[in-house]
């Protein structure tokens, strides 16, 4: 059958953050009748930037939002490390930590990228918002779907996009703890005042295991912060409790130098504090029946990868595009695995090698990248070496198939 001969098929599509939408984007254009829900009550704006990398930047370039988002590109232009003491120790530019392409790689607000995902779709995709899946029946022939607001349908397929704590992968897959793969680091995100002069730039202040961020996308009143630490185990005890997590964090950087007083001080005050542990998602096996995951549902890579956005992207194109070029959903999800996964076991890899040259977690990690860092011709050649080798070959490490136009 063709595809332009196929019966509309009714998706379900659980999260509108980065996956979600971008999927919704192209099983819109391949004929499908689409239904986006997700519990927070708008797409989120704001936010800390993303990179869009490698064969992430094609999949974007496909859905024709690359002058929206390079019109959005905040253009950072150097890292700077500060030692122990609070101390310069020398700056990088971006793609020499991460294998980037200067002038290629995209570097915009997750919000935007939300943004400009959604804005072309609110008019043609169904969007429910302050909603969420609460039961799902997959009897076979449908999904039926109940959501937390009492509503009830039913739906020819369910793909949960809904992140590193997926609801839609507990639904189906059952706990999140068999597949959740600690890589021992919490971090404490928030916002403050841009007391400090910064602007297109981060300076990032170590201690083996330990890093404080100052992070200024644009000219603006006000900036990101990060506190990231090592620990063996995950406080699982502070996630309900904002009053923990926050003495927690306070306790890791008791320092009177540099800004981490006024950073800890900030994080303390934050009526935006984001708290959680860097974690990937490991499952065997990312679609059951009539329901499939993607993006961070599917395999998170962890923000120390720098790739969570790009991989999802490129997730999003494949499957809908499976899905358009199969006849049955079964052939189309095993597909959808077939070519996705290689890809992001390789980018998930990125985070998993040792320490990273934001968090390096041993004394002589430290050292190593601050001997980089404060000689010029060393730094010049950070982009062949192997990390940044290793970089450029994941974020392009999938070569995208041609679906043909859509249905």
């Amino acid at each position: 059958m063709s595809r332009t001969s196929r019966p509309v098929r009714r998706v379900l599509i659980s999260g509108a953050s980065i996956a979600g939408p971008a999927l919704a984007h192209w099983l819109d254009r391949y004929g499908f009748e689409v239904t986006v829900v997700e519990k927070a009550p708008t797409v989120r704006g704001g936010g800390y930037a993303i990179d869009i990398r490698g064969t992430a930047r094609e999949a974007v370039d496909r859905m024709g939002l690359l002058p929206r988002l390079r019109a959005a590109h905040v253009d950072t232009q150097r890292i700077t490390f500060i030692d122990a003491a609070g101390e310069p120790v020398g700056s990088l530019a971006p793609e020499q930590m991460t294998g980037g392409a200067a002038g290629l790689d995209l570097e915009v607000r997750r919000g935007d990228l939300a943004d400009v995902l959604y804005t072309p779709l609110r008019d043609r995709v169904e969007f429910l918002f302050e909603d969420s899946i609460a039961t799902l029946d997959d009897d076979g022939d449908a999904v039926h779907v109940v959501f937390d607001s009492g509503a009830r349908r039913s739906f020819d397929l369910v793909i949960g996009a809904d992140g590193l704590h997926s609801n839609t992968r507990r639904l189906v897959f059952g706990p999140e703890e068999p597949f959740h793969h600690y890589l021992g680091h919490v971090f404490a995100g928030f916002t403050l005042p841009n007391e400090f002069g910064l602007e297109h730039e981060a300076a990032i202040w170590n201690e083996p295991g330990r890093s404080a961020v100052l992070y200024a996308h644009e000219p603006s009143e006000r900036l990101h912060g990060f506190l990231t630490f090592t620990r063996e185990t995950p406080p699982f005890e502070a996630f309900r409790d904002p009053r923990a997590q926050r003495e927690l964090v306070a306790a890791r950087f008791p320092e009177r130098v540099w800004h981490l007083p006024r950073l800890v001080a900030a994080m303390r005050e934050a009526d935006d504090l984001f708290f959680d542990i860097v974690s990937q998602i490991h499952l065997p096996k990312w679609s059951h029946g009539r329901v499939a995951l993607a993006g961070d549902a599917a395999h998170a890579t962890s923000f120390l990868s720098g790739q969570g956005s790009s991989v999802a992207l490129v997730g999003a194109y494949v499957l809908a595009g499976e899905l358009a070029t199969h006849a049955g959903h079964q052939e189309a999800f095993a597909a959808y695995e077939r070519r996705m996964r290689p890809f992001a076991e390789r980018n998930q890899a990125l985070a998993t090698g040792g320490g990273t040259v934001v968090t390096p977690t041993t004394r002589e990690q430290l050292e190593a990248r601050n001997a980089v860092v404060r000689d010029p011709a060393s730094a010049a050649r950070a982009l062949v070496t192997a990390g940044a080798e290793e970089g450029r070959a994941a974020h392009s490490g999938l070569l995208l198939p041609d679906y043909g136009a859509a249905g």
